[in-house]
């Protein structure tokens, strides 16, 4: 019962913006409903894809370019991304945190 009191507060942490101020380096892809779209350790490896956030801002980038940016806000342990798709259009959807610490985010895209 202790443990399921202590996953219950640690799910509810809330996550404060300058936690997550820097370059994140992704260490793993998966896809855990369609596997072969995860991402093996020799591809992460070549494309060194990382995850920046900077007032306000979130940047995406994927073998040296960047492939997604926008703005971002925090609600709870939900990271709220407003990518920018161009021509004045964009798309909103949530990062949802499981864990953050000073070297550590593992987060995972939550679906619309």
């Amino acid at each position: 019962m202790g443990f399921l009191l202590l996953t219950f507060v640690s799910c509810s942490t809330s996550v404060e913006p300058d936690q997550l101020n820097g370059e994140w380096s992704y260490t793993k892809v998966e896809s855990p409903r369609n596997p072969e779209e995860s991402t093996t350790a020799e591809e992460l490896s070549e494309q060194r894809p990382s995850i920046s956030f900077s007032n306000g801002n979130l940047t995406i980038m994927w073998g040296g370019k960047r492939l997604s940016y926008g703005k971002f806000r925090v609600e709870g342990n939900l990271i709220r991304y407003t990518e920018n798709l161009g021509k004045g259009k964009t798309r909103e959807f949530p990062f949802l945190v499981s864990r953050l610490t000073d070297s550590v985010l593992v987060f995972e895209t939550m679906e619309q």
